[in-house]
């Protein structure tokens, strides 16, 4: 498995074309000492064998269905339930799983950039129409690590893509990032139904909750709260209803390290983005370094729509027709 690469003066970006994962960003911290900030492994065969998440890019449908149903325009579709009985991440063969076609391309605001090409056929996951996707990495000469996706289709469909890393700015393998300080544009969030496993379809504010990080704050101060929606998940594992949506590229979120000084930047043309802080890790998986990966080893920042969308009016479209293009851009920036 060939290991494609992106490289500024100051950082370097490594991937693979399986699942496009991103398995290495390597960033330079406020004394100018470099360290890996993406939770993984230390060996391509261990990433191939390890966590297919990590790092990977998510689809057809990114996050949960409630159980794995939908209907456009009177027809109803049966998805697989990977993730109990909910559909989770395009399924157990979504994109994360496949080899994309990698190709270098020259684009004048990147210092280097790839374009990722995938083709998923009508029918594949029992998703509708055949749908073209193409993915662009590229990087800025001020550190800016943009990911930008398009899609087509040929029958009505739905879709939701998104890049599954987490970020540890102290550096992969150094301990959990519960110390992370958290600033996000969000002044709702989507809660968690129990019965359902995924969003409820109700927006709420965040407004004292521990989901509150209108103002800057660390993770660890919100995953001890005893509130009902922690417990559910033993930290956070929800989508954030970003301020001002218009559809252009603005600031989500910011998470930095007082350790290690590293700070980035997430911008988003998205109306969501999930944050996810690892509580299925337990410590059983050896990563970077050699060391365990332990609950909240690095924090997941995923732009993207929101959870079950397909199912609810209110929340923000999902469905992509014949002649349109799926459009949605992701930026972290490390400062």
């Amino acid at each position: 498995m060939q290991v494609y690469t992106l490289k500024n003066k100051s950082i370097e970006i490594d991937f693979i074309a399986r699942g496009g994962q991103i398995i290495s960003i390597k960033v330079p911290d406020a004394k100018g000492n470099v360290a890996d900030v993406v939770v993984g492994y230390d060996t391509i065969e261990e990433t191939l064998n390890g966590d297919a998440y990590f790092g990977a890019l998510c689809g057809r449908y990114a996050n949960r269905i409630v159980n794995g149903e939908f209907e456009i325009e009177g027809e109803k579709f049966q998805l697989d339930c990977n993730n109990e009985t909910n559909h989770l991440h395009g399924g157990v063969d979504g994109f994360n799983r496949r080899n994309w076609k990698v190709s270098a391309v020259e684009i004048d605001r990147y210092v280097q950039a790839y374009q990722l090409s995938l083709v998923s056929e009508d029918g594949d996951q029992n998703y509708p129409g055949k749908l073209e996707v193409s993915v662009i990495y590229g990087l800025t000469d001020d550190n800016q690590f943009v990911i930008a996706y398009e899609a087509q289709t040929s029958k009505s469909t739905v879709i939701n893509l998104t890049s599954h890393p987490y970020f540890n700015l102290n550096g992969a393998g150094n301990g959990s990032a519960m110390n992370h300080e958290l600033l996000l544009n969000a002044s709702n969030y989507t809660p968690i139904s129990a019965e359902l496993g995924t969003t409820s379809g109700d927006i709420v504010l965040v407004k004292d909750t521990p989901f509150d990080f209108t103002n800057t704050k660390t993770v660890e101060s919100a995953c001890k709260t005893d509130h009902e929606q922690i417990r559910m998940f033993d930290g956070i594992d929800h989508n954030f209803v970003l301020d001002d949506f218009d559809g252009t590229i603005k600031l989500a979120g910011v998470l930095s390290d007082p350790e290690s000084g590293r700070k980035m930047e997430v911008y988003t043309d998205q109306p969501g983005i999930q944050i996810y802080t690892g509580a299925h890790f337990d410590g059983s998986e050896i990563g970077k370094k050699g060391a365990p990966i332990i609950q909240c080893a690095g924090l997941a920042m995923e732009t993207q729509i929101f959870p079950n969308s397909p199912n609810y009016e209110h929340f923000p479209n999902a469905i992509l027709r014949p002649g349109e293009k799926y459009k949605h851009v992701c930026i972290y920036k490390f400062c």
